[in-house]
């Protein structure tokens, strides 16, 4: 039989083994990307401290987490530690990303104008009442389309966990190539389910993109904030 040539019958038979996988796929991208998107925000604010050695060790924390391959990061969170396969990679890709995250977070919050904290400021209100109230409302929604991004670059790091043990899909086809030593076609399923999943996703993050693009057009961000 030749292994290089695609079975259509093979790939019918080893595709719903694949697709149980999803799950497992889906799951950690998940919650990755929710550790990603708390993890992100608090670094971003933990940046910002006025003690000067404190910003900055945040800062060289930050930089040695993007330094680092998130595959070298799995392999010593998985052997150092007593987690498992599925915690230890949506722990470490939800913390890999929060590095990044922490940028557009940092540049939604700058992008606020400086009449706004003047404004918090001269109503009294709080540390926390001027984050809560006026910076992190207008500083998060233009950003959600790139925050958006985030979420598919996760879903496409996830075969790295076949690294350590976690069950997904391209997991799930390395072992039936390495059964049958019929590698083409399921490698080539886990790229459609990939393609099927995030192409929408995409595409959704465009419309994302045009529709903050014309409320901030119609609708200015310091109207949306204190009025001094």
């Amino acid at each position: 039989m030749n292994t290089n040539a695609w079975n259509w019958e093979f790939a019918f038979r080893v595709f719903p083994e694949i697709v149980k996988a999803i799950g497992i796929t889906i799951s950690v991208t998940f919650i990755a990307y929710i550790i990603a998107l708390t993890v992100g925000l608090i670094l971003t604010l933990l940046r910002r401290s006025k003690i000067k050695i404190f910003s900055l060790a945040i800062a060289g924390i930050i930089e040695f987490i993007r330094a680092t391959p998130p595959l070298v990061q799995l392999f010593f969170v998985y052997y150092a530690t007593g987690l498992n396969g599925f915690q230890t990679g949506a722990l470490v890709l939800g913390i890999h990303y929060s590095t990044y995250i922490s940028e557009i977070y940092r540049s939604g919050i700058e992008s606020v104008p400086k009449s706004q904290w003047e404004a918090s400021k001269a109503l009294n209100f709080t540390n926390v009442q001027t984050w809560k109230k006026v910076i992190l409302p207008q500083a998060i929604p233009p950003v959600i389309p790139m925050l958006g991004n985030y979420l598919i670059v996760l879903f496409k790091e996830t075969p790295l966990l076949s690294a350590i043990f976690v069950v997904e899909m391209l997991n799930v086809a390395q072992v039936i190539g390495g059964e049958t030593f019929r590698y083409v076609e399921p490698i080539t399923i886990v790229g459609f389910l990939f393609l099927v999943l995030s192409y929408p996703s995409a595409l959704f993050i465009k419309y994302l993109e045009k529709r903050v693009g014309k409320l901030d057009s119609k609708d200015p961000v310091q109207q949306r904030g204190v009025k001094a």
